[in-house]
């Protein structure tokens, strides 16, 4: 019997609410971040994510200097107080019970954020999914640089990675008899458009109205 694939979008779709987002409030909170300079940009990338106009580039230049400014064993400290005051309150029963299904169906599960993969491996790893594709952060003898490693998993880039993790298997999309992809955002269209089964997940309004003129499913996990 051929093995299923469950693809999971993170933010707003598996968590009730944004790492990535919420992160950045953190950081102004443990007085790591200025508020004045850093509160206003992060509410306009967010903005510019939800309408789709989000430049990957520039968001990702805002949002991994900070990581770049210390040390990494100090960043893996604080992402436990993270992980513990923000991110359990946003992990809902509903979501947990869902990948426990496709676990135990032994269905291959991953998620794939846009998020950088500091801030959302361990959040995987809570949900109990080994496997992450993330916007990986660049790394220099250990420390991060600020910059961007490979390709952003943003838009048409979930397409290029999920194919780039997949060849690394030996494998492609139509080699699993369904493939699932559950998100919340448009923003997700082009991967939801390549698998078997996508499923809107408390989704945007666009990616509401595209999953009811294409008969894909909708769910709630709140």
């Amino acid at each position: 019997m051929k093995q299923n694939l469950a693809l999971f979008d993170l933010d707003n779709t598996l968590l009730a609410g944004d790492s990535d987002y919420n992160w950045s409030l953190f950081l102004i909170d443990e007085g790591l971040l200025d508020a004045k300079t850093h509160h206003d940009r992060n509410e306009q990338f967010y903005l510019d994510y939800k309408n789709g106009n989000l430049d990957i580039f520039a968001f990702l230049q805002f949002q991994l200097q900070p990581l770049s400014q210390h040390k990494k064993s100090f960043l893996d400290e604080l992402h436990v107080k993270y992980m513990q005051k923000v991110i359990k309150p946003m992990m809902t029963d509903k979501a947990q019970a869902l990948v426990n299904e496709h676990k135990a169906a032994g269905d291959l599960c991953v998620v794939i954020t846009a998020t950088n993969s500091f801030v959302t491996k361990p959040i995987a790893t809570a949900y109990g999914i080994e496997h992450l594709i993330g916007t990986d952060p660049e790394m220099l003898d250990g420390q991060y640089t600020g910059g961007v490693s490979g390709v952003p998993s943003f838009q048409e880039g979930k397409v290029t990675r999920i194919n780039q993790w997949l060849g690394a298997r030996g494998k492609t999309l139509i080699d699993y008899e369904k493939s699932y992809f559950y998100s919340d955002s448009h923003n997700d269209l082009p991967l939801m458009k390549l698998v078997t089964n996508p499923v809107a997940v408390d989704a945007d309004s666009t990616l509401t109205a595209h999953a009811k003129a294409s008969n894909w499913p909708a769910i709630s996990l709140r």
